[in-house]
């Protein structure tokens, strides 16, 4: 017998990929079986297989692909889980390979988004792609990331398709989907195992009805909704007005002084940026928040409404949380409405373009003038009062709890959760929260990148290796970087990068600092009036940064590295 071959590839878990394999290793030595394990890692291969590989089993875990030359050879397949929960089980099953279910190729169109459209989009993406191919599918995938829908699906792919696949956090139009198989699904799915994902959803995919993907939108989407999603999506759209007006902006202080937006400078450049800046794309900043908060819930029919409340919530000075009521509002009630209104089948056409938008309007106006709109306001003014005059202590504890939620979970519900809330109020002029989300944001993957540099012995020679990556997504103010880590050792790591991350935020609102834009990490700290107070900020990064690598020093156990 000349041995067994496995190939483990987790996407963006490495971690999990070498832990994967080494459990393989050493359940193969327990039972006296020969196994060469390739791991493949988004940084490279780690001992990659012989020039001219040859096995009587081949298994692959994850996402993995066969290798070159071993075509003919039909796999084992096992999720990351599997292996990790009983790797002697799943090496029992090379006994006689079979091929996947459904191997035969199918035709698969999927489109992947999350809320922010940087990285899980893409890596839900590359995900489904190499599991397809695995599985002897052809798929084509549509990713509706930070720029837009980027390979977009023609209507001659869906009309062929087998099967739609939809891999996403924020909420994505259906309409193009009527009478094909459908099934949703969130990224994590895709990236953690998308050979598992894509056999589900071959076995549990349901037709969407014409009408129901023109007409029905809210039908069907029970696995994708919730106020969080909801409220996500929302954010998603509306960090664009936000990142554009704020630049804008201090680009026209740059050029013009703080008093660029008086009467003196409305002829001068600097006014035309603040007017471009400040006057439309902030002022569309809460409209869009409502907007897109109601066409989650809604889909098409619930942005007018959304969008006239996110306005009316303006008027009213209730600001982003007047936004997110507004959405919230105009999203269940339009979607109420589209149920509870049967007008003969030669009316339908008119629900989503005149009654529903109409009604909508009309509910959730009515709503924020008359109920909601004055205790959020109130609410609201109340909260800017407060972290405006907010001094010593109070600001410390506050950069505290923002630091620590943003380091928590690293792009998960907490993390978001601080990173919404310190974006809304930037269109209240409130911007010493944002600026300790971002400072803190920043600090694990820096952290890791420096401790993984001073304190070698407590990584291994594969964390090392990563490290740099991890560092250059920290200076671009994408938390996720420091995930792998955290995956291995979670209960070390992440009271490391919270305790680095608390103390940034920390010194950041005890030194004033403020922050225009939610996004860019250090490349916009250059930019003039960006950010105040620059040299406490970044005191606050690099202290933040130090602790980290200091506290990982002191609670991480020495790496112990693989014979």
């Amino acid at each position: 017998m000349s041995g067994t071959i496995a190939v483990v590839e987790a996407g963006d878990s490495p971690v999990q990929a070498m832990l994967a394999a080494e459990a393989l290793r050493q359940a193969a030595r327990k039972g006296g079986r020969n196994l060469i394990v390739e791991v493949r890692t988004e940084r490279g291969i780690v001992s990659p297989l012989p020039a001219s590989p040859e096995a009587d089993g081949l298994l692959l875990v994850g996402d993995a692909a066969p290798p070159e030359g071993l075509a003919g050879l039909q796999p084992i397949r096992a999720g990351i889980a599997e292996v990790l929960a009983d790797p002697a089980a799943v090496l029992a099953r090379l006994g006689g390979g079979t091929a996947p279910a459904g191997a035969e190729g199918g035709r698969i169109v999927a489109i992947t988004s999350c809320p922010t459209g940087i990285a899980h989009t893409f890596m839900a993406a590359e995900g489904l792609e190499g599991a397809a191919k695995a599985l002897g599918h052809a798929i084509r995938v549509e990713t509706q990331g930070s720029v837009g829908a980027q390979n977009a699906l023609t209507p001659a792919e869906i009309a062929e398709a087998d099967l739609v696949l939809i891999a996403a956090d924020t909420q994505v139009d259906l309409s193009r989907f009527g009478g094909k198989r459908v099934f949703l699904s969130g990224t994590k799915a895709a990236i953690n195992d998308g050979p598992a994902l894509v056999r589900r959803a071959f076995a549990e995919a349901e037709v969407r009805g014409e009408a129901s993907a023109q007409q029905a939108p809210a039908a069907g989407k029970a696995s994708l909704s919730g106020p969080y999603k909801h409220l996500m999506t929302g954010v998603s759209f509306m960090l664009p007005f936000t990142v554009a007006g704020g630049l804008l902006i201090a680009l026209a202080f740059a050029l013009g002084g703080i008093y660029a937006f008086d009467e003196a400078h409305r002829d001068t450049l600097a006014g035309a940026l603040f007017q471009i800046g400040g006057k439309a794309a902030l002022a569309l900043m809460v409209p869009a928040l409502g907007g897109y908060i109601a066409y989650s819930i809604a889909d098409r029919p619930g942005i007018a409404p959304g969008m006239i409340g996110g306005m009316i919530a303006g008027q009213l000075n209730a600001g982003f949380l007047g936004g997110i009521v507004a959405g919230f509002v105009a999203g269940y009630s339009v979607a109420w409405l589209n149920r509870a209104l049967r007008l003969p089948r030669t009316l339908e056409g008119l629900k989503p373009v005149l009654i529903l938008p109409v009604l909508g309007a009309l509910v959730t106006g009515l709503a924020l003038i008359y109920v909601a709109g004055g205790p959020v306001a109130a609410a609201l003014a109340w909260l800017t009062e407060f972290l405006r005059g907010m001094q010593g202590s109070q600001a410390v504890v506050l950069g505290l709890v923002i630091g620590g939620m943003m380091a928590f979970d690293m792009g998960g519900p907490v993390n978001k959760a601080a990173y919404a809330f310190s974006t809304g109020l930037l269109a209240s002029q409130v911007y010493s929260p944002m600026a300790a989300a971002m400072v803190a944001g920043m600090v694990p993957p820096l952290g890791l990148a420096l401790a993984a540099f001073l304190f070698r012995s407590r990584f291994t020679p594969e964390e090392r290796e990563a490290a740099p990556a991890a560092g250059v997504l920290g200076l671009a103010f994408i938390s996720e970087g420091a995930i792998p880590f955290a995956a291995k050792d979670p209960l070390r790591v992440i009271p490391a990068l919270v305790a680095g991350a608390a103390v940034a935020g920390a010194i950041s609102m005890a030194v004033g600092a403020e922050l225009r834009v939610p996004h860019g990490g250090v490349f916009v700290l250059p930019i003039p009036n960006a950010v105040s107070h620059l040299g406490g900020y970044v005191v606050a990064l690099l202290a933040g940064t130090a602790v980290t690598a200091l506290a990982l020093r002191l609670i991480k156990r020495p790496a112990i590295v693989a014979a």
